[in-house]
Order: C-alpha cells, then structure tokens, then sequence
C-alpha cells in the first residue's frame, strides 16, 4: 500500500526564500497573506491531506464508483465524509472571493493544497477540482443574478461544478457539438443533447451539481464562432435559493476507465433540461477558455502530484530493498547484499525525478504568483505583463508537466522491478492514474499546437522573447559560484531563441513546419523552464549556505541536485532544438494508404 507525507518543508522553501513572497506583502491580494499564516496554511494542508486524504487513494481505486438503475452514483467509500471535511476546513474557500463566501487569499496557496491533494488521491480531488474554473466563469460573465444564485454554494462547496463539452462525434473540434438549446417564453433555454467524459457529472457529495453545458441556439453560425455556455443545474434553484424540481440532466453511464477510477467520469443526457445563457450568445467558448485554461494549469498540478507520490514510494523502497552489491566502497562488507540505492543506475532514476519535482514544484508555484499579479499587481503594466506570461506558459504546465509526470511515474515503477508491477505496492495505480491528464483538458499534441500556433506566432514571439530576455538576464547576473547552471542554461536560452524564431519563420509559409515541431518546442521551454527555477533554487540554498542559516543538508542537497540537473537535464536541449527544427516534408510523404494495414 502507497504512502504519502506532504513536501511541506520543500514547499515553504520556494515560497519564503525562492520566491520571496514577503516582497509582494504591500499589495491588497497579499496583505492577510504573512509569513506565519503562510506557514500555518502549509503545515495544515499537509496535515489533512496525508492524514484524512491519502488513506482513500487505494480503496477509490479498488473499488470506484457505482452507477444504480436510476442514474445516481455512490462514490468509495469514505469520500462523502472526507468531502464534508474538506468543506468545513475551507480548503477549496482559499483564493475564491470573499464577497461569495471565499477567504480572499493568493492563488499560489490554493495551488499549494492542490499539489497535496492530487498527490494524495488525484480521484478525489477530481470532484472539487473543476468548481473552482466554474466560479471563475460565472465571476466573469455571469449576471448579478446568476451570481447571487450560484456562486455562495459553489464558493462553499454546498455544490458542485462540472464542464460539460465533449460529445461521441467530437472532442478538441468543439465546432461540431450537436447539442442544441432552444429559448424558452421565460428566458431559459431548454437543452437537449449528449455530452461524455463529464468528470463528476453525477456523485453523492453534494445536494446540486452545476453544469455549463456547450450548445447551439436554432440560428447560431456554423462551427465554433456559433457554441453558447449554459448554466444547467441538477436541480433547479428556487427564488428564496432553496432547492426545486429535478433537471432532466441524467447520467446514462460510468466510463471505465485505466486509472482515477473514484472520479465519475459520467455519459450525461440532457433532455429537453432547462438552463441559461452564461454571457453572451454565440461567444460560449471564450466563456469556457475561462473554466478550461483553470482546468489546464491543475493538469500541470496533476503530473506533479503522481511524480511526488510516486518518488516518495520508490525512493522508500530503494532504501530497504537488498538486491546486488555496490560496484564501489560498501558501507557494510559482510551483508549478503545492499540496498539498491547504492547502485548508480537507481541514483539516475531517483535524481531524474528530483530534478524535475522540485525544479517543477517551483514553476508551478512562480505561475501561480504571476496569476496573483496579474489580478492585483500595482500597475496596469505589470498586470499585462503577468498576464501575459501565464497564457504562455499555460499550456507548457499542462503538456510538458503531465508528460514528464508521467515520465517520472514509469520510472519509479521501474525503480521497484517486478514489485512495481504488481497492485499491493501502488506504483502501477500510479502510472494509471497519471496518463489521463496527458489527455484531457486538450490532449497535449494541441497544448503544443496552441504554444506554437497561438501563443508564440500570434505576436511574433514578442511575449515568448521577453521570457526567455528574462532567464538570460538571471544568468547574466547570477555569481561565478553558479556558472554550473547558469553557462549551460544562458547556453539552452539562446537555443530555445533560435527554435522560436525558426518556428515563427516557417508559421505562414511552411504551417506543416509549425505543427511537425510543436512538440519538441513545448518540450524545450518546460526544460529550460525548469532549469530557470533551477538556478533560482541553487541561489536561494547558496545564500543560505552563507549566511549559515538552516538546516545545511537540506540547502547542499538542493546543490548537488541543481548540478544534476545541469549536467543532465539540459543536456536534452540540443536534441529537442534539432527535432523542433526537422521540418514536416518527411512526415508527410507517405500518402493515406501507405498507413493501411500491411498483411
């Protein structure tokens, strides 16, 4: 059986001395935001969630949910309870608004609870997960009405949100959805259509669920410039706010699926249901980017939370495991055989997954700040540029965190050998729970296309080169001391430039080009990304090596892993430029049939 103990040491490292946040102390959005309540927050989170949460992850996985003959659904067993824990403990209250019901606090706490909770059971926190994109859409194009009748109980968590969007006949090609919404006398809509893969589209947690449904008005324009956003609830919501008659929103059928099995991943029919227009018409799916792009940075989340589960067990296994005996020095000459730590070949493992656990856990929680910024910092300039920076980055926390998410789990796996594949020691769980966030939320192949082909040729990589004008001017000034990590980092920066300025060259005349190096592009700015965070990390432990402050293993750890990563995970840099830059004409000559079947 898996355990988990939450980084919480790690985690206050980057707040307080990688990121600084007592920087930002003066700004409205940090001011209830000290150090000790900062402290304070961490240290609970991580308490509940390794306590309360991390006992449900083998039995949701064992046991799943169960659909009965009149669509409702049970959840494992002990999640009702652990849900009415977490409410009442305001976890999901954290950075929601406090006008609604929520505690007003910065968003890189809430992404703190986050990773712990998808590390302790990613099924469980499927269920709360997408609320959270649902207040922020309804908060930015809902009504006063609609905002008054949903979001106190959705703040709460009295209720909860799903985001209903994908159809049999069509996922990422949202423009051919077939679900239709037809205006009624009293201005609602009556919604009829199919939707699949709706996460926590029916459970027991909570009274009402809240769904924004995609559909099509009876005149709306062809493909996605004609798909609305709705607010179709469970049960509809009487005028004094209590509860009403049942929506004809059922769920015809539980997916079943490789991993997350505590999360319902529900079929859901929306028969002739009633619900109402989120913003305006026809411009449903800006409405939804609001809700998907939340979605998309939990991803992220997501890869990092099964890679810190799954190193936590793996690491612990290396270290009492007796297989072989060390090819150097043995710490114990008489033993038949020694740990299989000693051998340097687990070492690469386990470092590989430092390297991008701890240099991942850093960006993560650095996007976080900039989306605090980009709502509350001081000037409309500083806002933009904040901004800015997290819808670039956005889809590399989601398509780069989760691959190597996924990387890290298979590699701790193999780390327990033959145990690893076999259910009782949680690894396999692991690896299965982890491949889906490669896939929803756009699966990462348009993560790429969208850094590629939006986010980069858009404005001609202008807010790409002011990132990466970013990482270069740290390494510039980092000191002699750090040249381990700042020379081959200044060295990938002007590598990654190379790359998208190739890519944005090849965007109009060779549009293959773009699509045949998206992915190796997206790769490279997670790595190099990482190895950013890697640099500040190694000058934070520095400093306080100097100062001789704290616990010196801990920061000369942080060294000898900021070295590893230098000497290994920037080494992919030079391959990933090289395969961004191949080009798309051998791909794309063989023709259609060439893909048939050969007997």
């Amino acid at each position: 059986m898996p355990s988990y103990t939450a980084p919480t040491s790690d985690t206050r490292f980057i707040l307080q001395d990688v990121l600084q946040l007592e920087k930002y102390g003066h700004l409205p959005i940090f001011a209830a935001a000290d150090a000790e309540l900062i402290e304070t927050i961490v240290e609970e989170a991580g308490k509940f969630c390794s306590e309360v949460i991390a006992p449900l992850n083998p039995v949701s996985d064992r046991e799943g949910c169960t659909r009965h003959a009149d669509g409702s659904v049970t959840t494992p067993t002990g999640f009702p309870e652990a849900y009415a824990q977490y409410c009442e403990s305001g976890w999901g209250t954290l950075a929601l608004p406090e006008e609604f019901g929520g505690q007003g606090m910065p968003h890189i706490l809430a992404t703190v609870v986050e990773e712990y909770m998808n590390s302790a059971c990613h099924a469980f926190n499927m269920f709360p997960g997408l609320t959270h994109g649902a207040v922020s859409a309804i908060l930015e194009k809902g009504s006063d009405t609609q905002k008054a009748t949903y979001l106190p109980n959705l703040v709460s968590g009295e209720w909860l949100g799903t985001m209903a969007l994908t159809e049999p006949q069509c996922g990422t090609d949202l423009g051919m959805i077939r679900t239709r919404a037809v205006p009624q006398e009293d201005g609602s809509f009556s919604i009829t259509g199919t939707k699949i893969f709706i996460s926590g589209g029916e459970q027991d947690l909570t009274d009402n669920i809240i769904h924004l449904v995609l559909a099509k008005t009876p005149d709306a324009p062809e493909g996605s410039r004609g798909i609305s956003l709705f607010i179709v609830p469970k049960f509809l919501v009487n005028a004094d706010g209590s509860l009403g008659e049942r929506n004809p929103a059922t769920c015809g059928s539980i997916e079943e699926k490789m991993g997350v099995h505590g999360s319902s991943t529900c079929l859901m029919n929306f028969d002739s249901a009633k619900g109402w227009l989120l913003g305006e018409e026809n411009k449903g799916l800006a409405a939804m980017f609001i809700m998907m792009n939340a979605a998309r940075l939990s991803c992220g989340n997501q890869g990092l939370g099964q890679a810190v589960l799954s190193y936590q067990n793996a690491a612990a296994y290396a270290l009492d495991r007796r297989q072989g005996r060390a090819m150097g020095e043995r710490a114990d000459s008489s033993a038949v055989a020694d740990p299989i730590i000693v051998h340097a070949d687990v070492r690469r493992m386990l470092m590989d997954a430092r390297g991008f656990i701890e240099g991942f856990r850093a960006l993560i929680l650095w996007c976080s700040l900039q989306l605090d910024l980009a709502h509350g910092a001081e000037t409309e300039e500083e806002r933009a540029k904040a901004d800015a920076m997290v819808s670039f980055l956005t889809p590399v926390l989601k398509g780069f965190g989760t691959d190597r998410g996924f990387q890290t789990a298979v590699n701790m796996q193999q780390v327990l050998g033959g145990h690893g594949y076999v259910a009782e020691w949680g690894l396999e769980q692991c690896v299965r729970d982890a491949r889906v966030a490669m896939i929803y939320e756009g699966a990462n192949g348009v993560q790429a296309m969208d850094l590629a082909g939006r986010k980069l040729a858009r404005d001609e990589g202008k807010v790409a080169e002011s990132y990466f004008s970013l990482i270069q001017s740290e390494c510039d000034a980092a000191s002699a001391e750090l040249d381990f990590i700042a020379v081959p980092l200044a060295e990938a920066v002007c590598d990654l430039r190379e790359t998208a300025q190739w890519l944005v060259k090849n965007a109009g005349v060779h549009p293959d080009n773009l699509g045949a190096g998206s992915f190796a592009f997206m790769q490279l700015v997670g790595v190099v990304s990482v190895g950013f965070m890697w640099l500040r990390i190694a000058e934070a432990a520095k400093s306080k090596l100097d100062a001789d402050e704290g616990d010196r293993t801990f920061y000369e750890a942080k060294l000898t892993i900021a070295h590893h990563y230098a000497e290994r995970g920037l080494a992919e840099v030079p391959m990933l430029k090289r395969q961004a830059q191949c080009g798309a004409e051998n791909l794309m000559k063989l023709s259609l049939e060439d893909f048939e079947i050969m007997g």
